[in-house]
């Protein structure tokens, strides 16, 4: 059974999830609205971490044998400036579709196992996942034209 591995995938890009909504809202603290939405969704992000405890107690974890293909590295710096929160919004993006897409593999593995307390987790997390991408969406869609059209 592989499913340890994607477990383990969820686990770590979850957290790494959380690290960079922490290192955006510390790093673009001027911005109020990122300031507090990155914290707020960086705190879903812990709690999708512990409720994945009890699933990874239940079926394991395993590190990814291809660590080269499937990474969710945190963000370690901030850039500065209108065009540094673009681009760290959408490295964030990037990650949280990596989360986003885990969770999806991870239902249908739930499904095959008919795992109702598996499918929960999944169903709850899942949903804050595609909201968080919502919103990191609607928020490089407001910083774009500023970011792209202002001269520096």
């Amino acid at each position: 059974m592989r499913l340890p591995v994607y477990l383990g995938l969820l686990h770590g890009g979850e957290r790494a999830l959380a690290e960079s909504f922490r290192q955006v809202a510390d790093g673009h603290g001027d911005e109020p609205d990122v300031l507090s939405l990155c914290r707020t969704l960086a705190d879903q992000c812990d709690r999708h971490e512990s409720a994945l405890g009890p699933i990874i107690d239940r079926y394991g974890e395993q590190p990814d044998d291809e660590p080269e293909r499937f990474h969710a590295a945190a963000l370690t710096e901030t850039r500065t400036g209108g065009l540094g929160l673009l681009r760290d919004l959408q490295d964030v993006y990037l990650l949280a579709t990596l989360v986003d897409m885990t969770w999806t593999l991870v239902k249908q593995a739930g499904q095959a196992l008919r795992d109702d307390e598996l499918l929960a987790v999944v169903a709850a997390c899942e949903a804050e996942t595609a909201v968080q991408l919502r919103w990191l969406s609607t928020r490089m869609k407001q910083a774009a034209p500023q970011a792209l059209l202002v001269a520096s």
